[in-house]
C-alpha cells in the first residue's frame, strides 16, 4: 500500500460495478487502478466515469499487478469461486458480490483459502450498512421493543432483464434466493440472530421473459420463494422473495414484532419507524437519520479493516451462516415444504 491509500482492482464491469465504484470514490483511503470487465465496453465507460487508468479483459492480469492490494469481485454468480480463490492465493484482500458462492461447499473453500494465505475476506450485503438498519441495530442491542417473537421480511423486484445469465440454473443455482433472498437471510441473521429451521416453496411462475435488448428467454430458475425460519431464539419469521413485481418493494421491507413494541424498516412509515412506548411514549417514533452517499458506510468499513485502521468484518463467517439457510430452503422446496434444519443433510 501507498501511505494509507489501498489500491484496488474491480473485477466485474456490470451492474453492480458502479454501486461499489461510487461507494470507494465516496469512502476514500483508495485508488482503483484497473477495472476488468469480460468486454471492454462498459469497462471502458465505467473507466472514464470514474477516472480509472487501465482496463483490461482478463481479471487474471489485474491479480498479477504489484499495485493492486485489494480486489472487489463483481464478476456472475458461478465465478465467484474460482476468482476469489485466485484472488486469495495472490495475497489480496478480497471485497465478494453476494451470494458469497454456489453452495455451501464452495463458500467453504472460499474461506479456507482466504485463512490458508492470511487475507481479509468480505462478502458484500450492502443493507446491512444503511442508517435504518444501523439504528434498527443499536435499539435492539438496547431492548426497546424487548424480545423479538415476530419478523416479516420481504426482498422483491421486477427482476434483472440487462443480462440472461441471471436465468440460467447452471449458473444460478437457488435462484431469487441468490439474487435477492441472501440479502434478507442476512438482515434476518444480522438482526434477530441464528436461524435453526426452514420450511419453504419456490416456483417458476414466469417461465418466458423478454430482456432489455429485446431477446425472449426461457426461464431456467426459481423466481419466487417463501420460506418460514424458525430462529434459534424462540422467534417465528416469513420471507417472501421475487423476481416478477412490477413494483415490489424498496430493496427490503423488514417488519419485527416485540413483546414491548414494533420495529418497521422500508415501509410507508419511512426508512424507520418504531412503536415503543415505553420508550418514546405513544405512536410512532420516526426519527431522522444521518445521510451518507450510497456505498459509503460499506466501503469505508472495509477499506479500515484492510489497512488495520479498524476492525475487520466477520461477514465472510455470517456468509457462510446464510449459505446454510440458502441450502436449508433448497432441501426443503424440493420435500414441498417439509420442515428441515439448517446445517443438517437430513
Amino acid at each position: 500500500m501507498s501511505g494509507t491509500s489501498v489500491g484496488v482492482a474491480m473485477l466485474g464491469a456490470g451492474y453492480i460495478a458502479e454501486y461499489h465504484l461510487a461507494g470507494l470514490a465516496a469512502s476514500g483511503g483508495a485508488s482503483v487502478r484497473v477495472i476488468a470487465g469480460r468486454g471492454d465496453r462498459n469497462a471502458s465507460a465505467l473507466a472514464r466515469r470514474f477516472g480509472i487508468r487501465d482496463v483490461v479483459t482478463d481479471w487474471r492480469k489485474a491479480l498479477d499487478r504489484q499495485d493492486v492490494d485489494a480486489v472487489v469481485i463483481a464478476t456472475p454468480d458461478d465465478t465467484h469461486e474460482a476468482v476469489a480463490i485466485a484472488a486469495a492465493e495472490a495475497r489480496k484482500a478480497i471485497l465478494l458480490q453476494k451470494p458469497m458462492a454456489g453452495s455451501v461447499e464452495g463458500a467453504r473453500r472460499i474461506l479456507d483459502a482466504a485463512k490458508r494465505n492470511g487475507v481479509d475476506l468480505q462478502v458484500s450485503f450492502m443493507h446491512r450498512f444503511f442508517g435504518e438498519v444501523e439504528q434498527a441495530r443499536a435499539w435492539l442491542r438496547d431492548g426497546v421493543i424487548g424480545r423479538v417473537h415476530g419478523v416479516r421480511l420481504r426482498n422483491a423486484t421486477p427482476g434483472p432483464d440487462w443480462s440472461d445469465w441471471f436465468f440460467d440454473r447452471n449458473r444460478v443455482g437457488h435462484g431469487v434466493v441468490d439474487q435477492l433472498g441472501v440479502h434478507g437471510i442476512d438482515l434476518a441473521l444480522t438482526l434477530v440472530g441464528s436461524i435453526d429451521n426452514v420450511s419453504a416453496r419456490t416456483a417458476t411462475l414466469v417461465p418466458r421473459r423478454t430482456l432489455r435488448d429485446g431477446r425472449t428467454i426461457d426461464v431456467g430458475i426459481c423466481d419466487s420463494a417463501w420460506a418460514i425460519y424458525g430462529f434459534a431464539g424462540g422467534a417465528m419469521g416469513s420471507h417472501e422473495m421475487s423476481m416478477i413485481e412490477a413494483r415490489g418493494c424498496d430493496r427490503f421491507r423488514m417488519e419485527l414484532y416485540g413483546e414491548q413494541g414494533t420495529l418497521w424498516l422500508r415501509s410507508e412509515r419511512g426508512p424507520i419507524a418504531v412503536y415503543a412506548p415505553a420508550r418514546f411514549g405513544d405512536g410512532w417514533h420516526t426519527p431522522a437519520l444521518p445521510e451518507a452517499p450510497m456505498g459509503a458506510r460499506q466501503h469505508a468499513a472495509w477499506l479500515d479493516g484492510v489497512t488495520g485502521r479498524g476492525p475487520r468484518l466477520s461477514t465472510a463467517d455470517e456468509a457462510l451462516r446464510g449459505m446454510h439457510v440458502v441450502d436449508a430452503i433448497a432441501r426443503s422446496s424440493d420435500r414441498q415444504g417439509a420442515l428441515v434444519r439448517v446445517g443438517s443433510t437430513a
